[in-house]
């Protein structure tokens, strides 16, 4: 066999690859799944065991069926919907698919919402909120308020994304934590903070958030076996955080894989995902 014939099949093969590739990747992006997790809490008060929360995260106004049916099917009836920022995308303007969630989601259960970086550099912000408060989505901008079942309460805290007050990501750390010492002097009990972003946990769980949900790491974009996410936005290459369930100490942190593209816009061997979390008490020592 020739020189030029063994090129042509190597071309051939190489191309081949990229074609199923980006096939599969095109499935990917538009077949969301359930991810169930159960997390297990100290100082969960008896009333929650067994509560459910419905976390979506990275929407970027992607479609999933009319009326975002695929979408709110995975979800179910779950006792409470936490959204961790990013529902529209600063590069496409447009909110149609996010408020279509938005009102399914809250015809299903409680709907709290707190803001990402894309929020944060989106014009359509606050006509975003209006509606959003309009279809009875309750907006946690950097406060927390009480969470109140059988009797028992928990804190529950959102977060807006630090590039609301600033551009330089030196300063997340500090100013996320001038905040939630602010949001949390006076919190009561066991707390769950929605929060987009998932490099500062460590910020987090000082403060004294029992668990945190975060998204914005997409997954690490591509998943590769045995390795993980290959990239994310604020961390870079093989990211620390970028799906599933991890721990500081006391504290625990849930990262969702997210729904949507942005500035990358295909994913590969990391399918969107709605995560379902159950929480359950841990045995107290």
């Amino acid at each position: 066999m020739q020189g030029y014939q063994i090129a042509l099949i190597v071309l051939g093969a190489v191309l081949l690859l990229a074609a199923v590739l980006v096939v599969r990747g095109i499935w990917e992006n538009r077949s969301p799944q359930l991810t169930r997790c159960e997390v297990r809490c100290k100082g969960l008060p008896a009333a929650f065991e067994g509560f459910t929360v419905a976390h979506i995260s990275d929407l970027h106004n992607a479609r999933f069926g009319k009326d975002q049916a695929r979408l709110l099917s995975l979800i179910g009836h779950p006792d409470l919907i936490a959204v961790t920022g990013d529902l529209i995308d600063k590069r496409r303007p447009g909110m149609a698919h996010a408020l279509s969630f938005a009102a399914g989601a809250a015809a299903v259960a409680p709907v709290y919402y707190a803001a990402g970086n894309h929020e944060a550099k989106s014009k359509e912000y606050p006509a975003l909120c209006a509606e959003l408060a309009r279809r009875g989505v309750h907006i946690l901008s950097d406060e927390a308020v009480p969470f109140v079942r059988g009797g028992a309460q928990i804190t529950l805290a959102g977060l807006a994304d630090a590039r609301f007050v600033s551009q330089r990501r030196e300063q997340f750390p500090a100013l996320t934590q001038k905040k939630l010492a602010r949001m949390l002097k006076e919190r009561d009990g066991f707390c769950l903070l929605l929060a987009h972003r998932p490099e500062l946990f460590s910020v987090y769980a000082a403060a004294g958030a029992d668990l945190s949900l975060c998204g914005h790491a997409h997954g690490g974009q591509f998943r590769i076996p045995l390795l993980g996410g290959l990239i994310a936005p604020d961390q870079g290459l093989f990211p620390k955080y970028c799906a599933g369930i991890y721990r500081d100490g006391a504290a625990q942190m849930v990262v969702s894989r997210g729904l949507g593209n942005s500035s990358v816009p295909i994913r590969l061997n990391n399918r969107p995902e709605v995560v379902l979390i159950t929480l359950r008490r841990a045995a107290e020592e």
